[in-house]
């Protein structure tokens, strides 16, 4: 099958340019000048249109397996492809944990079966698994993530010789939750005393529990013993200023330590709390304006070079009418995350092309993703076309298993019109292809 996409304008490597693209089988067979004439089976024009390399999405939680009422990687990844995500790396902290080599391998043979996207899955680090974690062939497996705060299961990683001697042995990219659970803990007594009736707690509260002191000094500790060995560290889910200045600064390929920030962080503050209350309460939590305008500037900057989501749905009866304290943290974003990161451009934050760098070029460079994240010949076809429209979120257009959105209200101003995995049409106008599949991603070690 060849496909021409006819004379689109371009977004990739840092440039806008229109320009036609060949898609032959699985590939990105050429990328030729306006108006080149070649044979194709299939063209495509759309003008008003913009090609974008597919979204490489470096932290999901699609809940397969052991969670599947909340969400599962079929549904998951139909929402994915909808939002013009193409890749997506998933966590470990499922039922079971993915915490030994052959419940990782469990999680790709579901993923073959039924995941509309491409896919990695991280193996997930105990206090008394590093012989699993040290024989894993990181030329298949995105990483190793620890979680250094409270977690599902047997995943907290707090004993002091055990994170040691992951680190020490660093055998492929350790990927970090970090908040300090000594000072959540602390932090939840004092609010839990102040509050003896949990109707009265404002939402806000969250991120004065999960505060940035519990942050900044989880992912201090983090960066400490990468330099310390040498180890190659990146740092999800970043919310606060302070925790930027951790960051190793220069081309990716000579930073051992990076940070990821994810949309909602950019998007809100903690005076969205008091209109969106549970829909925005995350771990960890959105920290103030101050914080969201240091994120965003250090996006811009390349400091944070990677934008994700951090995807985590909960049913919403598990998420909504419950108390404070009992309310579980974590929202749907993989969908519209792209479009989010759009329409901020819109608004001036950063350009077109920042948006593709940080969505698709960076999170290929930093794991060493083999052939995607560019709009390059030879490179696997995975790209997304967006048009500039206007349209609402409501939580009757979601695909999120868990139907609804922390976005249901919001008008957004661009659509994705079509998404290409592998050289084959995922989703078009509203529409998944459920016969297509994604395939695992390999890695450059």
């Amino acid at each position: 099958m060849r496909i021409l996409i006819k004379d689109i304008q371009l977004v990739n490597e840092g440039t806008i340019r229109r320009a036609s693209v060949l898609v032959e089988d699985e590939y990105i067979k050429a990328i030729l000048p306006v108006g080149a004439q070649v044979d194709a089976d299939v063209v495509i024009r759309e003008k008003d249109c913009y090609l974008f390399p597919g979204v490489i999405d470096d932290q999901v939680h699609f809940r397969e397996p052991g969670l599947t009422q909340k969400a599962d990687i079929h549904s998951e990844s139909c929402a994915a492809v909808a939002g013009g995500v193409t890749s997506f790396m998933d966590m470990p902290n499922t039922v079971p944990n993915t915490t030994t080599v052959d419940e990782l391998e469990k999680k790709y043979e579901r993923a073959a079966q039924t995941s509309l996207a491409n896919y990695s899955f991280y193996i997930g680090a105990t206090n008394d698994n590093l012989a699993e974690v040290v024989s894993v062939d990181y030329s298949q497996v995105c990483g190793i993530k620890v979680f250094m705060g409270s977690s599902t299961g047997n995943m907290l990683v707090d004993n002091e010789t055990a994170l040691a001697a992951l680190f020490e042995a660093h055998p492929a990219l350790i990927a970090t939750h970090c908040e300090d659970e000594q000072t959540i803990q602390r932090n939840l007594a004092e609010a839990k005393a102040k509050y003896a009736d949990s109707a009265n707690i404002p939402w806000r509260l969250h991120s004065q529990i999960r505060s940035a002191e519990a942050c900044f000094l989880s992912s201090q500790k983090a960066a400490t013993l990468a330099r310390k060995y040498g180890a190659r560290l990146h740092i999800l889910h970043l919310s606060t200023a302070q925790e930027v200045g951790l960051l190793d600064t220069g081309s990716i390929a000579e930073c051992k330590i990076t940070g990821e920030a994810c949309v909602h962080y950019l998007l809100f503050s903690d005076a969205d709390y008091d209109t969106l209350g549970e829909r925005i309460k995350w771990n960890p939590a959105i920290k103030t304006a101050a914080d969201r305008d240091a994120l965003r500037k250090a996006v811009v900057e390349g400091v944070i070079p990677v934008v994700a989501t951090d995807h985590a749905p909960h049913t919403r009866e598990e998420k909504f009418g419950k108390n404070f304290f009992s309310t579980p943290s974590g929202g749907p974003m993989v969908q519209h995350s792209l479009l989010v990161m759009l329409d901020l451009a819109a608004e001036g934050y950063w350009s077109y092309e920042t948006v593709a760098q940080r969505m698709a070029h960076a999170p290929a460079e930093l794991f060493k993703i083999n052939r995607r994240g560019y709009i390059r010949e030879g490179y696997y076809a995975d790209l997304v076309m967006v048009r500039k429209r206007d349209f609402v979120v409501t939580d009757d257009n979601v695909f999120y298993k868990c139907g609804w959105s922390p976005l249901n209200g919001r008008t957004l101003h661009h659509q994705v019109v079509r998404t290409f995995v592998n050289g084959r049409i995922a989703f078009e106008n509203g529409y998944v292809n459920d016969d297509v599949r994604g395939k695992r991603l390999t890695f450059s070690r």
